[in-house]
């Protein structure tokens, strides 16, 4: 158990360090991704706080369950593409 202060915030790094290095350039926010590697592995010995800060600002967001735009459903009657087809 005592470990486990140890190996968590090791593990979040690693995790946080394979994310950003695979995330493409154009979608990482706020800083370049150089920039934030090295955020994630200077700041690393403090708890992961270099992690804890990529995720907060320089992860892409992610579209979720209730992310992006909503598509409006037309029945048969409205939906021009449909009544052309006929």
């Amino acid at each position: 158990m005592r470990y486990l202060i140890i190996i968590v915030p090791i593990a979040f790094t690693i995790y946080s360090l394979v994310d950003c290095a695979g995330t493409s350039l154009g979608e990482i926010r706020n800083l370049p991704k150089w920039a934030w590697i090295l955020i994630i592995l200077l700041v690393a010995p403090f708890a992961g706080l270099g992690s804890i800060a990529y995720w907060i600002a320089g992860r892409p967001r992610r579209r979720g369950a209730g992310g992006g735009p909503k598509r409006r459903v037309l029945p048969p009657d409205d939906d021009p593409d449909f009544l052309r087809r006929l």
